[in-house]
């Protein structure tokens, strides 16, 4: 594969095998104008893309596989895109065509361990490069990465940036974790959110729609997660997830989260 640490990369989806035909035979991908504009307002356009497959891809669905140069960005319409399609309402839409280089296949796939639905995500270069598992692409924070860093090593599953429906509303979990009882949310508030008085007022409304949907809440500051990780943080992250039951890994008895020892951990049924 090429080296270029210091080039975006953007995760798109691939929801119909014409979709991925496109991509590898005729060498170009679509965003429709008005989802870049809700999703993708920094890092725009990307150097590469890489391809997420859902459902409908059988044994290649929810993960990974390919990834492609960009080499131009152009706006079309839908009837520039699909000459033989019959005229209908959706024909002025508007597009971002991304013309790419040749489809190729990264060395090994990246999965979503929960099978889980993503939008977009920005990434980097060396985090698809390095990236296990879908969680790992993830690229808001480096205070968001720190925690994810520790989560990892001590084996507390969580799903970042993940999309959900609370009282009406869409909001994005920093980190959500499923557990057996119910559901956590974790957040992690920088100091830049500590002084936007309309941030906090925003967050309030949110945090109330997600209560009511049934959600828990923890949040942390910047230094409680530089300074007070592993003697405040984690403890308290696996504590709740304990009361909940433990993490949800459709196991006939959910792992067990041990808190004795110095840094929290979640064991599973054949651990030591």
């Amino acid at each position: 594969m090429p080296s270029h640490s210091d080039k975006e990369v953007l995760v798109a989806i691939l929801n119909h095998p014409r979709d991925l035909a496109s991509a590898r035979d005729q060498h170009w991908y679509r965003i429709p104008v008005t989802a870049a504009q809700k999703w993708l307002t920094r890092r725009w356009p990307p150097k590469w893309l890489a391809f997420y497959q859902t459902k409908i891809f059988g044994a290649e669905a929810f993960a990974i596989h390919y990834y492609a140069e960009v080499l131009n960005v152009r706006q079309v319409v839908r009837a520039d895109l699909f000459p033989n399609e019959p005229r209908n309402e959706k024909s002025s839409h508007r597009y971002y065509q991304l013309i790419l280089g040749p489809l190729q296949k990264l060395p090994g796939s990246i999965p979503s361990r929960r099978w889980r639905r993503i939008v977009f995500i920005q990434t980097t270069w060396h985090k698809l490069t390095h990236a296990e598992e879908i969680n790992d692409l993830y690229d808001e924070s480096p205070l968001e990465d720190r925690l994810w860093t520790e989560l990892k090593r001590t084996k507390l599953s969580a799903e970042r940036q993940d999309f959900i429906t609370a009282n009406g509303n869409e909001y994005a979990l920093d980190f959500a974790f499923y557990c057996e009882t119910g559901k956590l949310d974790v957040e992690t508030d920088g100091d830049q959110w500590h002084s936007d008085r309309a941030r906090i007022a925003e967050d309030n409304r949110r945090d109330n729609d997600l209560e009511t949907s049934g959600w828990k809440l923890l949040r942390f500051n910047t230094s409680e997660l530089n300074e007070n990780m592993t003697e405040y943080c984690l403890p308290t992250i696996a504590k709740n997830v304990k009361n909940l039951g433990g993490i949800s890994e459709g196991r006939l008895i959910p792992r067990d989260i041990q808190l004795d020892a110095k840094t929290p951990t979640q064991l599973g049924l054949f651990d030591d």
